[in-house]
């Protein structure tokens, strides 16, 4: 028996806005959306065009609040990057980063939701 990782979910406040923010930010693409027919909800699925591993945009709209309870923020997505000073410029540009450790050389960005993720540059 092999598991893979498929997806990851994040549900989303104003699906348009996050589409932009992950363009934008970490350069995903949508692959596919799942709208329901009665419009209570779509589904976005993000990649980065290489991994088999995407994200999962939901966006309900019959959520009652106009944010998710994340909690204490402790888990999140990581992703490696080719040009880590150039992503650290780009996302300092945009005003996204939310924690930076240098003893570790990583930091976050979070997105237009409040979620955390993690920026690695390569390591060998």
């Amino acid at each position: 028996m092999n598991f893979r990782f498929a997806h990851n979910n994040f549900n989303v406040v104003d699906l348009e806005k996050s589409i932009v923010f992950y363009q934008e930010a970490l350069g995903l693409n949508e692959i596919r959306r799942k709208e329901a027919k009665d419009g209570s909800f779509i589904i976005v699925f993000m990649g980065d065009g290489e991994s088999k591993h995407v994200l999962e945009l939901t966006w309900l709209r019959d959520w009652p609040k106009d944010s998710y309870d994340l909690g204490d923020c402790e888990f999140h997505l990581a992703f490696t990057v080719d040009d880590y000073e150039g992503a650290y410029k780009k996302h300092k540009g945009m005003g996204c980063i939310a924690y930076e450790n240098e003893a570790m050389g990583l930091y976050f960005i979070t997105d237009p939701d409040g979620y955390w993720i993690e920026i690695i540059p390569p390591r060998p």
